[in-house]
């Protein structure tokens, strides 16, 4: 069971609307940073195949700007 952590960076003034976008995904809570624009996104699926589909479903999102991986592990 793959488990992300990710920092999401998002565009000037789209902080609510990416928390929003990320948060209507599965697998995925966010948490905002309170004194900067900044996202703490953690990820947790069933397999490494629906990891990457996920990954690339929010590299997606129009109002992210850059998404850094800070770690992962996987589980049996």
């Amino acid at each position: 069971m793959p488990i992300k952590s990710y920092l999401a960076h998002p565009h000037n003034g789209k902080k609510e609307i990416l928390t929003k976008a990320i948060n209507a995904l599965e697998h995925c809570e966010v948490i905002p940073a309170e004194n900067e624009n900044l996202l703490i996104v953690v990820t947790e699926t069933d397999n490494k195949e629906q990891e990457d589909l996920l990954k690339e479903k929010i590299e997606n999102i129009e109002s992210l700007k850059l998404l850094a991986m800070v770690s992962g592990f996987n589980t049996k």
